[in-house]
C-alpha cells in the first residue's frame, strides 16, 4: 500500500465519522492535518518518481560514457580504467615548486620537458633530478656548489 493510499483510507476513516470542521475545532484540526497528510503523500509520490527517472538517466549515462571509454580507450584499458579510475600506463610524480611550495602533480613528458611553470605563482623552474653530491663527486671538479667537501 503506498503513502497515498494509506492517506486516504485515513481521510476517508475521519469523514465516516461526520465531523463538520465548522462546528468543532477538533474536526478543523483533523481536517487540516488530512489535508496536510495529503499534500505530503503525493509530494514523497512525486520524489521516488522522479528518483527512478534520474536513476534511469544515470544508467542512460552510465552505459554512453562505457561507450565512449571503449572508442576512446580500445577495450582492455576502458576495463582497466573503469575499475580503479587511474590509467595505468603513466607516472606521475609529485613535487614541491621551489619558489611557492605548491605541491605539483607531473608526468612523465613533462619531467622530459625539463622545466615547468607553476600555475599558482607562474615561477618557471628547471626539473633536472640529478646524483647527490655523494654520488657524483669523483675527482676535483666538483658538481654542485664551492661549498662542497669533496
Amino acid at each position: 500500500m503506498t503513502i497515498s493510499e494509506k492517506v486516504a483510507y485515513l481521510k476517508g476513516l475521519a469523514e465516516g465519522l461526520n465531523l463538520d470542521p465548522e462546528a468543532s475545532k477538533e474536526a478543523k484540526l483533523i481536517s487540516v492535518m488530512m489535508d496536510i497528510l495529503e499534500d505530503a503523500g503525493l509530494s514523497l509520490e512525486d520524489l521516488e518518481k522522479n528518483s527512478l527517472d534520474l536513476a534511469d538517466e544515470i544508467d542512460a549515462l552510465s552505459d554512453d560514457l562505457g561507450e565512449v571509454e571503449e572508442i576512446v580507450y580500445g577495450d582492455e584499458e576502458a576495463e582497466s580504467f573503469a575499475e580503479d579510475g587511474e590509467d595505468d600506463d603513466e607516472d606521475f610524480f609529485e613535487m614541491e615548486c621551489p619558489n611557492c611550495g605548491e605541491t605539483l602533480v607531473i608526468d612523465e613528458s613533462v619531467m622530459d620537458a625539463g622545466s615547468i611553470e607553476c600555475p599558482k605563482c607562474k615561477e618557471k623552474f628547471s626539473l633536472e633530478i640529478g646524483d647527490s653530491c655523494e654520488d657524483s663527486c669523483c675527482d676535483d671538479s666538483c658538481c654542485c656548489d664551492s661549498d662542497c667537501s669533496h
